[in-house]
């Protein structure tokens, strides 16, 4: 990788960090390039901070500091006197771990299944496969093989669809508790409209819910989300349950589809006629609200994304699925013109790739097709501070202020021939992340690191 201009941006927190009362045996070192963000590079010229000589340090699972090598360096030496053990990365870069705001772990086994569009994709494959998470040991497989994906392509924080069993979603929370990732699930609530061996019922779904909720929700990194499948497959009363339950714990997820579809669209209107549009239905039963996220939001009018954007609900963009399934093009212009925050999201398995940088080639398409220009620097901003906005965790994950859960990643722009070939001629940041976008893969994550420990290393 060559030299690339680096520019001086001040973290905040720099100035006033002392390692003087830290422990040094639990001090952890990470030596290479170093970018995070602390804004929207849409709307910020100044959103974010690279070190290309840089250094991250960690203790206890947490963010300590991350800044230029050598001032750090030179501080650490002169507070602790003594040398510290370092991880060398250098040639490569250190970044937040990926945040993926929208995927089903119970459709890994049926990824790349072919359909004429959603709704014959769903009966013929979705609802067979999640037939058989009832089985703990199947549930416990799938889990712990997706989430084997997840962190093998770089992300180490999820929104997650589980089935309507509720054995389903204590198998992830169990196997996610077990690497102690920070991951959110739900179980599916789904009582009509779909196959009666799927189904649950308006009562009985929101009980489970609230049984699951109180056993996962906060515990260690879990985090639990309350999840309609969407408005066709759940009744007005489990609707209007299931936004009670979202009132009643306001510090919980919601997570559901909107307007992915045309078909779909066409279906909610027939089944719904009162409301005004899609959205409208989850804002009547009380949806709308922060730490509501919303996967696809393809087919929405400016009055939905305006009411988005008043209540905080956010929007999971999801190229890979909407381009496969000819959904659509997500509007970008309409989005941002309304403020509404948005995140990236694979959407496995109608997304074709757990890869978050085969998400942003995608996505970039997908924004041109729309007539919308998309920088790579504003990509890596949704899939990282952009999700954890989104999810109103900033300051938890997705960036390394001081006191930040060490969740990150190390991208090797030397991962494969071309794009190491690619990276030796870039002449900016935003060319080296374009390349790394447009060509890299899960071959790209050199190593990915959750709480400070490493759980997964290509070598």
């Amino acid at each position: 990788m060559q030299r690339l201009h680096a520019l001086s941006f001040k973290d905040s927190f720099m100035a006033a960090i002392s390692f003087s009362n830290l422990d040094q045996s639990a001090l952890q070192a990470y030596r290479a390039s170093v970018l995070h963000f602390h804004a929207d590079p849409a709307h910020h010229a100044d959103a974010y901070a690279w070190h290309e000589d840089g250094l991250l340090l960690v203790a206890d699972g947490k963010v300590v500091a991350a800044g230029d090598y050598q001032k750090l360096s030179v501080q650490l030496r002169a507070e602790l006197k003594s040398e510290l053990k370092i991880q060398d990365y250098r040639g490569k870069i250190i970044m937040p771990g990926f945040i993926d705001t929208h995927l089903h772990y119970p459709q890994t086994d049926m990824i790349a299944s072919p359909a004429p569009g959603l709704l014959p994709w769903l009966e013929k494959y979705t609802f067979p496969t999640e037939r058989k998470f009832g089985n703990p040991a199947h549930a416990k497989d799938v889990a712990t093989f997706f989430i084997d994906e997840l962190l093998r392509c770089g992300t180490t924080t999820a929104m997650v669809y589980c089935t309507v069993n509720p054995v389903s979603v204590d198998a992830f929370f169990s196997a996610s508790e077990a690497r102690n990732l920070r991951m959110v699930t739900g179980k599916v609530l789904m009582d009509r409209n779909c196959p009666e061996f799927l189904q649950d019922t308006a009562e009985g779904g929101i009980r489970d819910s609230e049984e699951l909720l109180k056993k996962w929700h906060k515990r260690g990194r879990q985090l639990y989300a309350i999840t309609p499948r969407f408005a066709p497959t759940s009744s007005n009363a489990q609707l209007q349950l299931a936004g009670e339950l979202a009132q009643a714990y306001p510090d919980a997820y919601l997570q559901t589809h909107a307007a992915e579809n045309i078909d779909e669209v066409a279906w909610v209107k027939s089944l719904f006629p009162e409301s005004r549009s899609y959205m409208d239905v989850y804002d009547k039963y009380g949806m709308l609200r922060p730490r509501s996220m919303y996967g696809h939001c393809v087919w929405l009018d400016n009055h939905d994304r305006q009411r988005m954007a008043e209540t905080q609900s956010a929007i999971a963009i999801c190229p890979t699925s909407n381009l496969f399934l000819g959904s659509g093009l997500f509007d970008f212009k309409g989005a941002d013109a309304a403020a509404v925050p948005l995140s990236l999201a694979t959407d496995v398995g109608g997304g074709t790739s757990f890869s978050m940088l085969q998400t942003m080639n995608e996505a970039y398409k997908v924004a041109r097709m729309a007539t919308t220009y998309l920088p790579a620097m504003r990509m890596f901003y949704l899939a990282t501070l952009g999700g954890a906005r989104s999810m109103q965790l900033e300051g938890t994950i997705g960036n390394f202020v001081a006191g930040a859960e060490a969740d990150f990643i190390v991208l090797d722009p030397q991962a494969t021939p071309l794009l190491a070939r690619r990276s030796e001629r870039t002449e900016s940041l935003e060319e080296l992340l374009f390349a790394l976008a447009l060509l890299g893969d899960d071959r790209a994550i050199a190593a990915t690191y959750a709480a400070g420990k490493l759980v997964h290393s290509r070598a």
